[in-house]
């Protein structure tokens, strides 16, 4: 554990939250000097300190201190994979994904931003997929597409699974070179 990185993570858990070290010495059960001295890398706190102050910051040990979140590029580009499953049946493009990163989450470094961007964009692309035959077909009913062909459906869903293979892939190349992934367009169903 990195006790730079702990005091560090305190202190800005402490400002998000609008805490004054007083008020989180009071939340927590500790003094006032024990909060300051974690803050100014003084001293290394205790497992029932931790607890305290995981519990007045309203976080776990564990994201406190940060020792599970590592950083795993495979981990990411497995996540980012596992949205191909949309070539089987699409809403395993949302499934997969979703399971993977409930599993992954908080343990990887980038994977909370990934996972959210990754799923909002399946399930906009679902949403588009499954909208577009009812939208051909309230189509066809107007002068604006009067012969509505098979061909003209079957090209339509073949350029949304193009869409969705290219975002994947091109993604992929994005994680491999540790850049920042772009999904888009995207819903944001999951904040």
């Amino acid at each position: 554990m990195d006790k730079n990185h702990l005091a560090e993570k305190i202190k800005e858990l402490r400002n998000k939250r609008g805490m004054s070290q007083e008020v989180l010495a009071e939340e927590s059960g500790l003094s006032l000097r024990t909060i300051q001295r974690i803050e100014n890398n003084n001293s290394n706190p205790t497992g029932e300190t931790l607890k305290r102050l995981s519990n007045a910051l309203h976080v776990t040990p564990d994201e406190l201190i940060d020792w599970s979140v590592k950083k795993d590029t495979k981990s990411l580009l497995f996540l980012n994979l596992s949205a191909l499953t949309f070539l089987f049946f699409p809403l395993l493009g949302i499934l997969v994904p979703f399971i993977v990163f409930t599993n992954k989450k908080g343990k990887v470094k980038n994977i909370d931003t990934l996972g959210r961007d990754l799923i909002n964009f399946e399930i906009t692309w679902n949403i588009v997929l499954f909208s577009l035959p009812i939208l051909l077909f309230i189509l066809s009913k107007t002068p604006l597409i009067e012969n509505l062909t098979l061909k003209l459906f079957f090209i339509s869903i073949g350029v949304l699974y193009f869409f969705n293979l290219c975002f994947i892939l091109f993604n992929t190349l994005r994680i491999n070179n540790e850049n920042i992934t772009i999904y888009y367009p995207k819903i944001k169903f999951l904040k």
